[in-house]
């Protein structure tokens, strides 16, 4: 076995409609701030507790895309895990994300399409979505 396989994830011989997987994170106040900073979104809903009491959460939120990027942590160390490469993602948002929420982010894989496999995806917040949406991902053959 080479050093690829021994690092690769599933692959697409791996692989079969209904395989799920996921993710759970704790949101805080540092994940917020160090995604601000890392992606340049200085939303003050974000950052900024004063403003964010005048808004329709009354309270700061998570960026919608740190919960988003839970999925690709599933994606990329999970399943189909190392070696799949993100080729489209699409998202719903639903509800908001705060610091101290646990969100569980989930993938079903629904479809296998020569090396394209298709993903229903979901983060949630206990019983609440707070997003979801669908991914399509190219998985490798074995060598």
């Amino acid at each position: 076995m080479s050093v690829f396989e021994d690092l690769h994830g599933y692959f697409l011989e791996d692989l079969s409609v209904g395989m799920s997987d996921l993710f759970a994170k704790t949101i805080t106040e540092s994940d917020i701030v160090m995604y601000a900073g890392i992606s340049g979104d200085t939303n003050p809903v974000h950052i900024n507790a004063d403003f964010a009491e005048q808004t329709i959460f009354k309270e700061r939120i998570a960026h919608g895309m740190l919960s988003a990027s839970l999925l690709s942590t599933v994606f990329g160390t999970k399943l189909p895990g190392p070696g799949a490469i993100y080729m489209n993602q699409n998202l719903n948002f639903k509800a908001p994300v705060c610091i101290g929420d646990t969100v569980v982010a989930r993938v079903h894989l629904r479809e296998i399409n020569g090396k394209r496999v298709t993903f229903d995806c979901v983060c949630t917040i206990g019983d609440t979505v707070v997003l979801d949406g669908e991914a399509t991902l190219m998985v490798s053959r074995r060598s």
